[in-house]
């Protein structure tokens, strides 16, 4: 188990192989601090002027006495496996790291932002029979890079299927036949939906694609607002085929231009594990809530193709987080009770108050423990360097 200070996460987020924790004290000035021994957390002597660490649960104050914000991990300096992580530490302030330590080897490293390396502080051995905190050995940019490739292969595959799907949409416009445009129009939705962690890749296709009214001047009607809610809009708001023929063509030639271009589109291999959380927590905000809906009852559906993006996610990343986290079963096991839940069901409206609870727990459960993949799989940059 990895523990996460961050200086922007107020609340307590348990995860099955990761506790992400807000710190035990405020930050305060470094001087108010000075009573307490405290571990030097700053680029310059990273790591030193500390308390003995010692086996069993303690609370290690952390502080910058540097002019710059600094990063602090303490790894096993033999592995590069890392116990617990402080991000954004600020200058002449002081926060508080509770952790159970092990037997075992420990130092503290010290990075900026920037391209000064990271600076490694003294080596502590600890003896003893007790258990700690288990380290996690990060995971590199290289080790992205075959679960990126992997994840372009399927999202290509699935813009074929979107081109195909979105094609019969634009023809049953085109024919007049609003009935079978109602009924392809989710199937051809659903496409899309299952690319989730691309989206951050296919940059203003995606506001093209799949954009909502919200924000807009005009709303619903505003020239603007283009793709598959638009053409949602007017099937299930009584606007003719004639009407609708304009709009999905745009659609269509502009699900043709994605797909087009995304051979030139780069996957940034470090959004891959933080996909995996966002499209879920997209899901609770925009699907769960039926806010995204613009008539056609189906958002329920779009989780469903939510989830099975992020489940295709999880799969790509498996190799890296099998060995790295254990809850990773538990991973699984709540992708398959919200899918159970989802399965054969449509629309928001219909859920019982006691279903839709259910549904809202598992998702929010799910997000809690697909954060421990996010911040897992995190490429983190190697230790360098080395302090006295």
């Amino acid at each position: 188990m990895v523990t996460k200070v961050s200086m922007h996460a107020p609340a307590l987020v348990a995860g099955a192989a990761l506790l992400l924790v807000a710190a035990g004290d405020l930050a305060r000035p470094a001087a108010q601090a000075r009573s307490t021994p405290a571990i030097e957390a700053g680029m310059t002597g990273c790591g030193t002027g500390r308390p003995a660490l010692r086996e069993g649960p303690q609370a290690l104050p952390l502080r910058n006495d540097d002019a710059t914000t600094a990063g602090v991990t303490l790894i096993d300096p033999t592995t590069g496996a890392v116990y617990a992580e402080v991000e954004g530490l600020g200058p002449r302030t002081t926060r508080t790291l509770r952790i159970t330590l092990g037997p075992g080897a420990y130092a503290f490293r010290c990075a900026e932002d920037g391209p000064a390396a990271p600076v490694t502080g003294p080596v502590t051995r600890i003896t003893g029979s007790g258990r700690g905190t288990p380290g996690i050995v990060p995971v590199s940019d290289n080790d992205l890079y075959a679960p990126t490739r992997s994840y372009q292969a399927y999202v290509t595959a699935g813009l074929d299927r979107l081109v195909e799907r979105t094609d019969a949409l634009r023809s049953a416009v085109d024919d007049g036949d609003l009935d079978a445009a109602r009924a392809a129009w989710t199937p051809a939705h659903l496409a899309y939906e299952r690319l989730g962690a691309a989206y951050g890749t296919f940059g203003d296709f995606d506001g093209q694609i799949n954009g909502r009214p919200e924000g807009l001047p005009g709303g619903v009607h505003d020239p603007g607002f283009t793709g598959f809610h638009r053409v949602e809009y007017g099937l299930w708001h009584g606007e003719s085929a004639s009407s609708l023929a304009r709009v999905t063509d745009r659609l269509a030639r502009d699900v043709r231009a994605l797909r087009s271009d995304f051979p030139n589109q780069r996957i940034d291999p470090g959004d891959l594990p933080l996909r995996a959380h966002e499209i879920l927590e997209n899901t609770l905000q925009f699907q769960l809530t039926g806010e995204a809906d613009q008539g056609s009852g189906t958002t329920l559906r779009t989780a469903e193709a939510n989830l099975e993006g992020t489940r295709e996610l999880v799969n790509v990343l498996r190799p890296l987080l099998r060995p790295r986290y254990p809850g990773l079963a538990e991973v699984d096991a709540w992708m398959d009770r919200m899918a159970a839940l989802l399965k054969g069901r449509s629309s928001v409206d219909r859920l019982s108050q006691a279903d839709r609870e259910r549904l809202n727990g598992t998702a929010s459960e799910l997000l809690e423990r697909l954060a421990s993949v996010a911040t897992i799989g995190a490429p983190r940059r190697s230790s360098q360097g080395s302090g006295g």
